[in-house]
């Protein structure tokens, strides 16, 4: 939702949680104007596992992303750490709300934070039911530090690897644009062809 109230995005999980979430998967992330114009992603639970994910909204304009789930024991410190390098690797603000208590078949672990774009936390819940926290996110901060930041610029140097190199041979200031990552769309690799072998079974 905007500053206004309205609904701006809508979102389909796009990891369903394997074995128990029997439906479709969603095709895309979303980037939309949230509160005073901080764009805003929202990614749900399982979705939070892979850092693809994270790094699409990221490199879509994403400034905050917000991690809703209700992951239980015994994933606390996984889910913990997760948020907080998706946060540092994607220079991004993370809101993570995570279910606490019990439901009569899972326990909770809660722990909802608000994590900065360096990673370290803002504010973070225990494992109490209905725990609140706060923090003040800056958007002239954030967008400072995309556009000025250096060694932990980690979107800029995706796009412009080396770039150093190339100021110090007098190229230009660009860096190399293409990745040499072809993991999703290599046939020959060996986990491609695991998969495809699995699912011809």
């Amino acid at each position: 939702m905007n500053d206004k109230g309205e609904i701006v995005q809508k979102y389909r999980k796009i990891m369903p949680w394997v074995p128990i979430e029997g439906w479709y998967p969603g095709n895309c992330t979303y980037v939309s104007d949230g509160p005073k114009g901080m764009k805003v992603s929202l990614i749900i639970c399982d979705d939070g596992n892979f850092p693809e994910i994270w790094r699409d909204c990221a490199m879509k304009g994403a400034e905050l992303i917000v991690r809703c789930q209700g992951y239980m024991y015994p994933a606390k410190e996984q889910q913990i750490l997760i948020s907080k390098a998706m946060a540092w690797a994607n220079n991004v603000y993370v809101a993570v709300a995570n279910a606490a208590g019990f439901d009569g078949v899972y326990s909770y672990f809660g722990h909802s934070a608000i994590i900065g774009f360096d990673g370290r936390s803002l504010g973070e819940t225990g494992e109490e039911e209905y725990g609140i926290q706060y923090a003040q996110l800056s958007k002239t901060l954030i967008r400072d530090a995309r556009r000025t930041g250096q060694s932990q610029n980690h979107l800029f140097k995706l796009v412009h690897r080396g770039y150093t190199g190339m100021i110090n041979s007098g190229e230009s200031a660009r860096g190399r644009r293409g990745l040499p990552l072809r993991f999703s769309t290599r046939t020959g690799s060996p986990i491609r062809k695991a998969h495809a072998k699995w699912s011809r079974r």
